[in-house]
């Protein structure tokens, strides 16, 4: 055998063993996506798809304004509150700005079925402080959109009612003696007690949503 046919064999040779070796390691990308799932691993692609689907169906914020109650303007006459409800992925967040209050006071913000007496349903979501210039701020977390509405089923051992939306909101005072001694309740002898505390021994409401209709508070304006 020729040098030259020799080297040309063994070329060959070479050549094919590398096409092997090259055949052998490649790997199809479809298995390599396959086994890195299998690992609990996900591509930067798929971890964007997952993100955006989790985001799913929220929606700008909504933001309204709270009203005084009545008699509450002759007696607080720049009572008043800016609501903004932000929608996530799986509940709402809640922020109210109160301003005009009765200075260093506590207060008590309810969801209502409608804004003013006999108010319906209500929820109890928080307390408000306010500070010595009359102002405060909460933020509460829950579902606060068109879909919240409270249930009693009728096997319930105390009391039963359909399933109830709840679109508005109101905010009480803690210690009935506040407004009493402020004036907000002309002709009465005594401080007008309300359930709407946590021990069911609050004052009047100072705040609501009545500038909204009673069949569409604001919280049925969000999706």
């Amino acid at each position: 055998m020729s040098k030259l046919l020799f080297k040309g064999w063994l070329f060959a040779a070479f050549s094919l063993v590398a096409l092997m070796i090259l055949s052998a390691c490649s790997v199809d990308p479809s298995q390599f996506a396959y086994s890195l799932n299998n690992a609990g691993l996900h591509t930067t692609a798929q971890k964007s798809t997952r993100v955006h689907t989790a985001n799913k169906g929220s929606s700008a914020s909504f933001t309204f304004s709270m009203v005084p109650s009545p008699n509450i303007a002759a007696c607080l006459p720049n009572a008043k509150a800016s609501v903004t409800i932000t929608p996530n992925s799986l509940n709402d967040v809640m922020t109210v700005n109160a301003s005009g209050l009765a200075p260093n006071t506590g207060y008590d913000l309810f969801v209502i079925e409608i804004p003013n007496k006999p108010f319906g349903i209500s929820w109890y979501q928080t307390d408000l402080e306010t500070d010595a210039y009359g102002s405060g701020s909460v933020t509460v977390q829950g579902i606060f959109n068109k879909e919240t509405f409270s249930v009693s089923p009728a096997t319930s051992p105390t009391v039963s009612f359909a399933p109830t939306h709840q679109y508005h909101l109101g905010l009480w005072f803690n210690d009935p003696n506040v407004p009493f001694n402020l004036g907000c309740e002309p002709g009465a002898s005594s401080p007008i007690v309300t359930p709407f505390n946590g021990e069911q021994h609050a004052g009047i409401q100072v705040l609501n949503t009545s500038n909204f209709p009673d069949n569409a508070g604001p919280l049925s304006h969000v999706s």
